[in-house]
């Protein structure tokens, strides 16, 4: 008797070209072929140059479906686009997102960690692999009215409401450094998919 295998899930990657949503694709098993087709719609957005016309429409167009939906903003690492940024866009023409994480910066200004809202732990990226700490005290107040916010959203949510298309987490992401690119997994391996046999 063959054991179920979880399926691959069928991700698409949608985003202006300065978004880079082909890497965004590349990296996580996607197709960058404008599909409304899928199992997860990722939409990669740069705060520097906004969501396009188009960017919106596309989003748009997963409501009627309740297609998991979520945004990974890239170009965090230019200095000029900030992640806060991105996100109040986003919440302003696309939907209101949560964000389960925020950028925390090195001593020459370049991201270099994530820190987690809901547990306050730290996801140090610098040496090249994942290392979880503590987070330091001032961080702790730093992200505090951030915190309550996002441990609200998820009270009334629920932990099902993204893979039931009904929550839109906003995740950093730099992909040459893997910042958030196992948080993106770790969302990616909560869709509920029917098992192949």
């Amino acid at each position: 008797m063959q054991t179920p295998t979880s399926p691959t899930p069928r991700i698409s990657v949608f985003g202006h070209e300065s978004a880079n949503p082909s890497a965004v694709a590349s990296q996580f098993g996607g197709r960058s072929d404008l599909s409304l087709d899928c199992d997860l719609a990722i939409f990669a957005i740069n705060a520097e140059t906004g969501i396009a016309a188009e960017t919106i429409e596309q989003w748009h167009a997963f409501a009627e479906l309740q297609t998991p939906r979520m945004i990974v903003v890239t170009g965090i690492e230019s200095g000029q686009s900030d992640f806060d940024d991105a996100v109040l866009i986003a919440n302003r023409v696309l939907d209101q997102t949560i964000t389960p994480y925020l950028v925390l910066h090195d001593e020459a200004g370049l991201p270099c960690a994530l820190i987690s809202l809901g547990d306050l732990t730290v996801r140090n990226y610098e040496s090249g692999k994942v290392v979880i700490q503590p987070c330091e005290p001032e961080h702790e107040t730093l992200v505090s009215e951030f915190r309550t916010e996002y441990l609200a959203e998820m009270e009334i949510s629920g932990e099902s409401a993204f893979a039931a298309g009904m929550l839109f987490p906003a995740i950093p992401i730099w992909i040459e450094r893997g910042i958030g690119v196992d948080i993106v997994e770790g969302f990616i391996a909560t869709l509920d998919l029917p098992s192949a046999s």
